[in-house]
């Protein structure tokens, strides 16, 4: 069987309820099928514009209706996102990513800005991404234009639960954001976030919604909700590592080709946690020391871990593995 988009809720349901090491084991012969273990991509995360944002979104420091006490900065100056890409790369990072607490990209100065970011960190050689809110297809198309290589929009959770969570913006309009970087030739990046109170039947419908779309996303972030203080969500509970675990197995046996990352959360989690996930099937984290305003292990953190692990990191621009001829999910599942 081929890479399929047609999974349905009850056998993505089926994958995740697996005994977790039976589950583990079955992403991990996945995993080396369609991906080169001991690989993973390091990324970068810059909040270029900081805080502001119109969103409710009810887990952001950088929401305006959300009282974190977070201070206020306008968009960045293009030689000090290029000197902060610099450092990352120096430091191993091969996917530079740009934040900026939009609702939506207008058509205005500060786009024009962000373009030609776009065009200085891709001339350095690193892959750009930037997560920016909303985009119609002709912004995408000239974000792509000046050499933007992926686009995050994550849909954070599942279509049910998405009301609970944020009311500002609806779960059409993300799909909508993510069809107009599909069509500018644009690599889709989207995942969602758990521990926000949803139920694991909402985990399982956030995995349907990425894994049915046209074509799979080329990252899928799986983040651990970071509770900040000043957000509605500041009293729940710490995600559970296993359901991470779960989270991370489940994405890499539905999405083999997929870069499946390792995102927010991190700083809370010891390196034995972190290489249970990576054993799971995750081959992509952020590193550095701010992940936009929230903590994150640092350069040196994770290169200690790399050198621990026999972990390295994966090149820019390289071109997902090819997949097997034949059902290699199907059988590794079922076998």
């Amino acid at each position: 069987m081929k890479i399929r988009n047609d999974w349905t809720k009850e056998e993505i349901a089926e994958i995740y309820n697996t005994p977790l090491l039976e589950l583990i084991y079955k992403a991990s012969m996945v995993h080396r099928e369609y991906q080169e273990t001991g690989e993973v991509q390091v990324c970068t995360l810059l909040s270029i514009k900081t805080g502001a944002c119109t969103e409710d979104c009810s887990y952001c420091s950088q929401s305006m209706r959300n009282h974190t006490g977070l201070k206020v900065e306008a968009l960045m100056k293009k030689e000090d996102v290029l000197a902060s890409a610099q450092k990352a790369k120096d430091a191993g990072s091969t996917r530079f990513c740009m934040g900026a607490a939009w609702r939506e990209v207008r058509d205005n100065r500060d786009f024009d800005r962000v373009l030609e970011m776009v065009k200085g960190v891709n001339g350095m050689g690193m892959e750009v991404c930037c997560t920016l809110g909303m985009i119609t297809e002709n912004q995408a198309e000239k974000l792509r234009e000046a050499g933007l290589y992926a686009y995050n929009h994550n849909v954070d959770t599942s279509r049910e639960y998405y009301t609970e969570i944020i009311t500002t913006r609806t779960y059409d309009d993300r799909l909508e954001t993510l069809s107009n970087v599909r069509k500018a030739g644009i690599s889709v990046c989207s995942g969602g976030i758990i521990g926000l109170g949803e139920t694991y039947e909402d985990r399982i419908g956030m995995l349907h919604t990425l894994s049915t779309l046209p074509t799979h996303p080329g990252s899928v972030p799986i983040n651990a909700l970071v509770r900040v203080k000043g957000t509605p969500l500041e009293g729940n509970q710490k995600v559970d590592i296993w359901d991470m675990v779960r989270m991370i197995a489940t994405a890499r046996i539905i999405m083999p080709k997929a870069m499946v990352r390792l995102s927010a959360g991190r700083s809370e989690m010891t390196i034995v946690e972190q290489a249970l996930c990576f054993m799971a099937g995750a081959n992509s984290i952020f590193s550095g020391e701010k992940l936009l305003t929230t903590p994150n292990p640092d350069f040196n953190q994770d290169k200690m871990m790399f050198e621990l692990l026999g972990l390295k990191p994966r090149e820019s621009f390289k071109e997902a593995a090819t997949a097997a001829e034949g059902g290699f999910v199907e059988e590794a599942f079922n076998s």
